[in-house]
Parts: C-alpha cells; sequence; structure tokens
C-alpha cells in the first residue's frame, strides 16, 4: 500500500521523491503548485507511511508503483516531476509508460549505470552517517549543507527547521532505506533515453555535492530532438540550472 496526498484542480501532476524522502518533503512546492495543478504526492515503497517490505526493490518497481497509482486515481495522463531517486523513477516511468507522461520534469538526477558521475566518497559518508550514527539529530542537522546552500541556511532558518523536523518524523527504517539505495545503484538508462519522444526540463542546483554537475548534464545529452515532417527541429529537451543551488535545488531559490 502506498500513502498519497491530492491536492488543487488542474492537470495532473505526480511528485516523485528522493532516497528516503516521501510527501512531506514537497511541504515547499505543494502550496503553489496546487493553484495550477492537481498534486499528486506519494511516499515510495520503503518510505514515509507507506509499506516498507523487506525484500530487494527496483526503480522499475517503484515505477510501476507510481503508474498503479495514477491508474488507482483514474488519471490518463500526468506531468512527472521526479527529485533525485525520483528522478530514475520518473525515467522508468516515462520509457515503460510513455502514454502516461504529457511532460517530464528531472530534478537534480542522472541516468546512472557506470558512466554517472559520482559523488565524492566524504559525500557518500556523510550521507551514511545519517543512516548509522547513534545521534541521529546531529547527523541530520550535518547533512544540510549537502541539500541547502550556505546562504539559505543562515537566511532561512524557520524553513531549514521544519525540513529537519518532518525528515526526523518520517525517517525510514535502515533496511528501507538500504533497499532503496541498492535500487539506485542498479538503476540505468543511458542506453535508452534516446528513445523519449516527451517534453523533458532537467533542473540542477550548480554546486550540488551527490550528483556533480556534469552527471546532471549527461542526460539531457541523451535526450534527443526531433525533426517533425515539414517542419523545423523540435527540440524534447531544456535544462535549467540554479546557481548556487545544492542538492535540494527545488526547495529553494537559486543563489
Amino acid at each position: 500500500e502506498l500513502y498519497y496526498e491530492v491536492s488543487g484542480a488542474g492537470e495532473p501532476l505526480l511528485l516523485v521523491a528522493g532516497l528516503g524522502f516521501g510527501a512531506w518533503s514537497w511541504f515547499r512546492q505543494i502550496p503553489d503548485l496546487s493553484q495550477h495543478f492537481r498534486v499528486i504526492a506519494f511516499d515510495n515503497r520503503g518510505a514515509g507511511l507507506s509499506e516498507k517490505p523487506d525484500c530487494e526493490y527496483t526503480i522499475e518497481m517503484m515505477a510501476e508503483d507510481a503508474v498503479a497509482l495514477l491508474r488507482t486515481l483514474n488519471v490518463a495522463r500526468a506531468h512527472v516531476l521526479g527529485h533525485s531517486m525520483g528522478g530514475y523513477i520518473a525515467q522508468e516511468i516515462a520509457l515503460r509508460h510513455p502514454d502516461v507522461v504529457s511532460k517530464l520534469i528531472l530534478v537534480s538526477t542522472s541516468f546512472g549505470g557506470k558512466n554517472a558521475v559520482l559523488m565524492s566518497p566524504e559525500t557518500a559518508a556523510q550521507m551514511r552517517s545519517e543512516l548509522e550514527a547513534e545521534d541521529r539529530e546531529t547527523a541530520l542537522r550535518r547533512g544540510l549543507s549537502l541539500r541547502f546552500s550556505d546562504r539559505f541556511l543562515a537566511e532561512h532558518p524557520e524553513i531549514v527547521e521544519e525540513f529537519l523536523a518532518r525528515r526526523k518524523a518520517h525517517f525510514p527504517p535502515a533496511y528501507a532505506w538500504q533497499r532503496q539505495f541498492a535500487a539506485c545503484l542498479r538503476f540505468e538508462t543511458e542506453s535508452r533515453l534516446s528513445a523519449l519522444r516527451i517534453p523533458t526540463l532537467i533542473v540542477t542546483g550548480s554546486d550540488d555535492p551527490i550528483v556533480p554537475s556534469d552527471g546532471r548534464k549527461r542526460p539531457m545529452r541523451c535526450i534527443r530532438r526531433i525533426r517533425p515532417r515539414r517542419s523545423r527541429p523540435l527540440s524534447l529537451r531544456r535544462t535549467h540550472a540554479l546557481a548556487g543551488g545544492p542538492r535540494c535545488a527545488h526547495r529553494q531559490p537559486g543563489g
């Protein structure tokens, strides 16, 4: 079973969260987005209030979960926005069910696989410390620097504290986080992205330490441009970088 929330009215917009995150992580975006869209936010398997089976997870499996949710809600087509691991899931939804996706938005993500640009060992260790530390609050607070710029941390402490409180309240059990993480390690779409025929926007943070800059540009280069008959070339892809933006590029303004 999946936990989900629906807000607003208009064209459906599915929000797909990242590793260990869930519907709660969009708390700053949903009020604005729901003024224009019917926003559907949910917890992936292994996160938040959704079921957390102790078995192998795959990105394909989580993509099918999301499509099943849309069908349950009688949504034939939706814009799909995925962040981080949610970007992996969004890519799989678009590749496996192109008829379901109107437009694709990929935030702070990559195509995975052997050619993906990896985070530094220090960043990886810091992320793992959030899972393994006895003092989780201290570890999560230290990890804020991976997700927000120094300027944002200094200028918006009230938003940061709310984010931290929500993350603590919804932090997944270690086994479920590890199941999601293992699914990420097996993910790869580099060889398939050229098949996409869906308008795609790629959003990045210029200082993202978890998905380094070149890793965010590569998916764009893999998404093809097509030429309609008797017309100019049509670009199916567009990228937007938020200067000074870190990991959670969609959660703060540039700078």
